[in-house]
């Protein structure tokens, strides 16, 4: 009989004692403890069990669980001696930044002192006796909720020492989903703050804490070490790349092939392996996001599980807001193609407004893109860098990002619907009429960014637009978008996919004061590029008469759109 499925349980403890679905990755103990790294740095996509195996390694070592080696038996920890005998034996401080997703510096910065003030009334056993003396104990009564940066800063430092004194041992830390509260302050514009901030905790809890015996993080990124981990020499950085932990989160395929068995639903293992099998840690490819899969198991339904939320913001933000290169980018990998680009997995926050480069590698941390080829570029030349071969990670993904893009106009949906229907129909006047609605209501929406140009662009806009046909029209159409035919390079194409179907070609111009006297001299510019460039070769090429071929010239005046 099959277990039960135990959605969204992330207490080891509680999956173990109602025997719920568990596949074991209790080895992971056992490589972490061997590895005898001071500080270790796990980045891993959302939803791969970090904060599952965090409360596993928690509940394995803690003095609060000795005696519970029964949570283990029969586990792969549980084969030697060696680690039975370490089970529940060292002080543990725990701490979680998941929930931290404030949208101002004050309530970040509170949310996490109160967390601080929760562990010090946890411990507040060591106010007992004489474990402390008198000063110390005042030190510790101002963990409050209400303390300054300073006691904030030091306080897993102190808290570290306190519980070797009381345990004779030293401590391990465990923090899980660091960086989800550098994530909003990206988005909400107060990360110098914070970097100031943490840097001084993790410094303290970190680096210049010889109480510390070891210490895990995890998060999506690993943010560069210039900013929050500048003072820390002693850290171990585990990224999607390396080979330390590579089948410790997410499942492997054997072990998504197995459940399937026993849920009945072997038949459908190469639909499985298509939507959700992508993801490559280290060396290790076909590894499945254990999120879509148990919630697979449990509704026996192909959707969007790990891909369908709200989480998906920023990777949103970071395309929709992109430059013309970006989109164009990942216009080709919306089309299943592959994009070779350098990219650096020491995220850099600030550069995420300018440098493509770092929204790729924010992309490839968040697991919607996977590395399938790496080439060391460079060797025999005085500047190089390596290049990655980038895709699109799965069916999942792929569907999650052509919802993101219909919802880059859902808030004009009616008017983007009829625009489609009448560049369809060939109707010059509904086309003029709601592509001017779509762009007053939308163009601001693909330039807002900290680094916005303060004007309107139409770029931004158009290559947002090529998405949104790309995705809306994607059953009759094939749409691409900056490519090279005839003399130049046409700005939309958009090929019919059925012989009743004319083809059509979309330039967009920007009115020139200083070339032309209206709207309608950009239109006619638009029109005279379309031919004198010859962008209708293609097309005739592939055996489309010039009588099936529509030719559109968009002209654009700040939000103001004529179609001509």
């Amino acid at each position: 009989m099959a277990r039960t499925i135990g959605i969204g349980i992330q207490d080891f403890g509680e999956i173990i004692k109602n025997n719920c679905f568990y596949v074991d990755k209790t080895a992971f103990i056992k490589e972490w403890w061997e590895n005898m790294d001071s500080v270790t740095l796990i980045t891993r996509p959302r939803r791969f069990g970090k904060t599952l195996t965090m409360s596993m390694t928690e509940q394995f070592f803690s003095v609060k669980y000795a005696g519970r080696g029964d949570l283990f038996d029969g586990l792969f920890i549980w084969q030697e001696e060696k680690y039975r005998a370490m089970q529940g034996t060292y002080p543990v401080i725990s701490l979680s930044f998941a929930n931290i997703k404030e949208n101002n510096y004050k309530d970040t910065r509170d949310k996490i002192v109160q967390l601080l003030a929760r562990e010090y009334a946890r411990c507040a056993f060591l106010l007992e006796g004489d474990c402390l003396n008198g000063q110390e104990k005042d030190l510790f009564l101002r963990k409050t909720a209400d303390m300054g940066d300073v006691d904030a800063t030091l306080a897993l430092h102190q808290l570290s020492e306190f519980l070797y004194r009381y345990y004779r041992k030293k401590v391990i830390i465990l923090l899980d989903e660091y960086d989800t509260p550098m994530q909003e302050a990206y988005v909400h514009d107060y990360w110098e703050e914070l970097v100031a901030f943490t840097r001084s905790m993790f410094n303290a809890a970190f680096k210049t804490n010889p109480w510390l015996e070891r210490a895990i993080m995890t998060g999506i990124t690993r943010v560069s070490k210039e900013s929050i981990f500048s003072d820390l020499n002693n850290i171990e950085v585990v990224t999607t790349t390396s080979g330390k932990y590579e089948t410790a989160f997410g499942f492997t395929e054997p072990e998504v092939f197995s459940a399937l068995d026993e849920f009945g639903m072997g038949a459908e293992k190469q639909d499985v392996k298509r939507w959700y099998d992508g993801f490559i840690f280290g060396e290790e490819r076909d590894i499945y996001n254990p999120w879509s899969i148990l919630n697979l198991l449990d509704k026996r339904k192909f959707t969007t599980y790990w891909a369908n939320t709200s989480s998906n913001s920023l990777a949103g933000k970071l395309i929709r807001e992109g430059s013309r290169d970006v989109k164009e980018s990942f216009e080709r990998l919306m089309k299943g193609e592959h994009l070779w680009v350098p990219i650096d997995e020491q995220i850099v926050y600030n550069q995420l407004d300018t440098n493509e480069y770092a929204i790729w590698s924010m992309l490839v941390a968040g697991g919607y893109l996977k590395i399938q080829d790496y080439e060391e570029y460079g060797k025999d030349e005085i500047i190089g860098e390596p290049k990655y071969e980038l895709t699109l990670t799965n069916h999942e993904v792929e569907i999650m990002f052509k919802n993101m893009i219909r919802g880059w106009f859902a808030g004009d949906v009616s008017n983007y619907n009829a625009f489609v229907r009448a560049l369809l129909s060939g109707d010059l006047d509904a086309m003029n009429e709601y592509m001017n609605q779509i762009a007053g209501n939308t163009f601001s929406y693909f330039d807002t960014g900290k680094r916005a140009s303060g004007k309107a662009e139409p770029e931004r806009f158009y290559h947002g637009f090529v998405l949104g046909l790309m995705v809306q029209m994607e059953d009759c159409y094939t749409v691409t978008s900056n490519r090279e035919s005839g003399f130049g390079r046409y700005d939309i194409m958009l090929e019919p996919k059925k012989e009743n179907l004319d083809a059509i070609l979309i330039e967009f111009k920007v009115f020139n004061p200083r070339r032309d006297n209206s709207l309608e001299d950009t239109v006619q510019a638009a029109l005279l590029q379309i031919e004198e460039k010859k962008y209708a070769q293609t097309l005739i090429a592939k055996g489309i008469s010039e009588e099936r071929i529509r030719k559109y010239g968009f002209a654009f005046k700040g939000k103001e759109v004529l179609v001509g």
